[in-house]
């Protein structure tokens, strides 16, 4: 029988949590204990890790609030059981383009809900639902009494990023999107907001963060670096269905957290930060590392099958974000690498 947490996750999955308090004794946070949260998008892969973060930190005595928004409570807890009995987390029913606003003030908001599967990124409905979200959360930010906001927004506003620009830079001009970049175009939409509205009396400080890829534990499955952890595991050959020359840069969950929790704490008002690695490979390297670290001795075969792929560079400049405010990539990729080969499986030593 599986045993279960009292964070809510399985024994085994327990390392979501736990791998989260070497980095916060190194990045402690200390202006988010006592804080009561509103966190939108906190059900998803990024939410998920947030909620890792902040349960390690109350595990120190921080003693965070957590309201949740969530389209179906319901359904979060029953696949995350034992969430519904944290004293810390409330979880709050309704869509981000109407949620009735919770009883109460809230010192800081979190605004990160954005369906990020293919089907919905290829809708010209996200444009509009994004903006009517952030439109609601900012009148709840007001009402709520919020004093920090923090809107995580994609580096997808930046568009294609030319071979010739090694990292992208939070202050670059941006370029006209594709008319069909409806994801691109939505959080472009979500920061105009943002920012039109820290010009209002009494505005939250708001903080944008432009978040890059990212690797971990619950990564969802269509994305290549979870298809590449899924051959390993499955004994294959490691499959690059394209030509394996587009640049990546993967900062762990873990990692993205802290980071994100930092800039609710001490980023600068009305600034923007990149969130991801700035270290940069080609989705070959990844490949090859993923087989080294996971499946010594299989091949890795390149297909070519969609080399005209768009987004063949995608490399965030971090200087700004880890001069301000001390954060660093801490996590090797093969440790990321490993804990989504063993999530679910009994805690075993990972490999030195």
């Amino acid at each position: 029988m599986t045993q279960v947490s009292a964070f809510g996750y399985s024994a085994p999955a327990l390392r979501q949590r736990t791998v989260m308090y070497p980095l916060l004794a190194r990045h402690p946070l200390p202006a988010l204990s006592g804080q009561r949260l509103f966190i939108t998008g906190g059900t998803g892969f990024v939410g998920r890790w947030l909620l890792a973060a902040i349960a390690a930190l109350n595990d120190g005595g921080a003693a965070i609030e957590v309201t949740l928004l969530s389209r179906r409570p319901k359904t979060f807890i029953d696949a995350n059981p034992g969430l519904g009995s944290l004293p810390w987390l409330h979880l709050a029913s309704g869509d981000i383009g109407d949620y009735e606003f919770p009883p109460g003030r809230f010192d800081a908001l979190i605004h990160g809900a954005t369906d990020t599967s293919p089907a919905a990124c290829s809708e010209a409905s996200l444009l509009s639902g994004q903006t009517r979200g952030m439109h609601h959360v900012i009148d709840h930010a007001y009402a709520a009494g919020v004093r920090r906001l923090l809107c995580i927004s994609s580096g997808a506003v930046y568009g294609e990023q030319a071979a010739t620009d090694e990292r992208l830079l939070e202050d670059a001009p941006l370029p006209v999107l594709a008319i069909d970049d409806f994801y691109g175009r939505s959080k472009r939409a979500m920061e105009a907001i943002a920012a039109d509205a820290t010009r209002r009396d009494g505005a939250p400080e708001t903080v944008i963060a432009r978040c890059f890829s990212f690797i971990g534990e619950g990564l969802p499955p269509h994305l290549a670096v979870s298809r590449f952890v899924a051959d390993a595991l499955a004994g294959r050959d490691i499959v690059l269905t394209g030509d394996g020359r587009p640049v990546r840069s993967y900062l762990d969950a873990a990692d993205m957290a802290v980071w994100l929790l930092a800039l609710l704490a001490g980023g600068k008002a009305g600034r923007t930060y990149n969130v991801g690695s700035p270290h940069a490979r080609s989705l070959e390297e990844i490949a090859v590392l993923v087989r080294d670290t996971l499946a010594p001795g299989r091949a890795v075969r390149i297909l070519g099958q969609d080399a005209g792929a768009p987004r063949q560079r995608y490399v965030p400049d971090t200087r700004r974000i880890e001069a301000e405010l001390g954060v660093a990539c801490w996590t090797p990729l093969e440790e990321s690498f490993y804990r989504m080969a063993t999530a679910g499986q009994e805690d075993v030593p990972a490999p030195r």
